[in-house]
């Protein structure tokens, strides 16, 4: 290795970055700046308008923030509505929901058919595809490699640079109908490189939905139940959409004001949502989770778990950030519509089953969090659970692995990034540019013979 980039040198060089890259806090006041893009009360900065999606979860009644019970709403409708109305026509609502967020109204009932026909059709990888861009290149993290597929799909699609809405709808829809194969052949390739595993490659059955694909693409002899499969049904339509303020999409809508191509503006929210600030949260949660069950004996003892969790607050226990995961959201107060809907069919589903014990001990957490807080910190701040609270353990109740939680997430809110790209190309026009106050003090030049 160059001594360049080893050793004292490059950390003496580290060190002179972070001396030359510090900022004094105060500035930020001084100059109006809105970190993360939010105002000093959590509200957001307005940056767009939207026909898509609200997610709210508080009014401001004179300058007064007030907590309400969470809405999330596609195009309008309600997603409790949706996912009510799904359930008591006992039927599956993903692709309906993904036809809602891109067209903009509820299909009939011979569009959806059509529609989830297209769909299932669409799902093969063109040939050589898994062979050279996934076995060859074997990834230890699915979320890259679901990026790099979809920007590798650039280069077999001879309309790529087609920037007309009807071939960007064309684009959008494959992409939602290949990624669930691409995740599952990365998976499957991960398991024989770096777990000594077998890899076993399915075909696909083009009679079932996304859902249904899913799991008979994971499963070694492709069983599943009804319920199982409508309970993955019922959290992607929950993910597949939470307006353009979040990380993700809004880094989809930059990308596609710069007028890129769908895939490189697909990969990067690909890359955003990996995050575990966003779409890498349910994981967190579910490894504290796991934390809780190894230094608790009783679970059902309010007392006990009251304790570790004042612990994990004075950052003493778990991870030591302080933090009790899936609690608290940037809109949402008193409730988060998705982890309501989510909590209740979650213990439908897994009462009187083992795996029933862990989800009330999550709502222990859940309920205790909000009055622990304040005794420790002070805050009286309203808190509630989010969706990454139950979302990690419907996975394991599912018996999907961990390295899959956060690709499942990415593959219900392609849904979502696809009708923000088409809506930012139909009526914005004008590339995203924030602008950042430059405090950096001019300086002379210095000849390199006297530095």
């Amino acid at each position: 290795m160059p001594a360049f980039i080893s050793g004292a040198n490059i950390t003496g060089l580290c060190k002179e970055l972070k001396e030359n890259s510090a900022i004094d806090p105060k500035l930020y006041d001084k100059y109006h700046v809105k970190r993360g893009l939010r105002r000093s009360d959590g509200t957001g900065v307005i940056a767009g308008i939207t026909n898509i999606c609200n997610v709210h979860g508080y009014v401001v009644n004179e300058g007064e923030i007030e907590a309400i019970p969470g809405e999330l709403i596609y195009r309008g409708y309600s997603i409790t509505d949706l996912v009510e109305n799904v359930e008591a026509e006992d039927r599956y609502g993903f692709e309906e929901t993904v036809f809602l967020l891109l067209f903009g109204h509820l299909p009939s009932v011979q569009e959806l058919e059509k529609f989830s026909s297209y769909i299932s059709l669409k799902r093969d990888l063109p040939a050589g595809f898994v062979e050279d861009m996934i076995l060859k290149a074997p990834s230890k993290n699915i979320m890259n490699k679901l990026a790099r597929s979809v920007l590798a799909l650039y280069s077999y699609d001879d309309e790529c640079e087609n920037k007309g809405i009807e071939n960007e709808m064309r684009t959008a829809v494959s992409l939602i109908a290949k990624l669930p194969v691409i995740m599952a052949s990365a998976y499957q390739v991960k398991k024989r490189c770096y777990d000594n595993e077998s890899m076993i490659m399915h075909p696909i059955n083009y009679e079932e939905n996304t859902a249904q694909c899913i799991l008979s693409l994971l499963r070694p002899d492709r069983k599943y139940t009804k319920d199982e499969a409508q309970m993955l049904d019922r959290l992607l339509m929950l993910q597949a959409e939470h307006g353009g303020g979040n990380n993700s999409t809004f880094t989809c809508r930059v990308l596609t004001s710069s007028g890129t191509d769908p895939y490189s503006a697909y990969s990067s929210a690909i890359c955003s949502l990996k995050g575990p600030r966003h779409g890498g949260a349910n994981l967190k949660v579910i490894r504290m989770l796991d934390n809780f069950k190894e230094n608790i004996r009783n679970w059902s003892d309010e007392g006990e778990v009251a304790d570790y969790m004042r612990k994990i607050i004075r950052k003493e226990a778990n991870d030591n950030s302080g933090l009790i995961y899936g609690m608290g959201h940037a809109v949402y107060t008193i409730s988060d519509p998705r982890a309501v809907i989510l909590k209740k069919k979650a213990f439908e589903l897994a009462a009187g089953r083992e795996i029933e014990a862990e989800f009330r001990l999550l709502e222990t957490i859940e309920r205790l969090t909000p009055e622990i807080f304040k005794q420790e910190k002070g805050s009286d701040k309203t808190m509630c659970a989010n969706v990454d609270m139950y979302s990690g353990l419907v996975y394991r109740m599912l018996g999907i692995p961990e390295d899959l939680f956060t690709p499942l997430f990415a593959v219900a809110r392609m849904a979502g990034w696809a009708a923000h790209r088409m809506e930012e190309i139909l009526t914005c026009g004008r590339i995203i540019r924030p602008a950042y106050k430059a405090i950096a003090a001019e300086r002379d030049y210095i000849k390199i013979n006297e530095r």
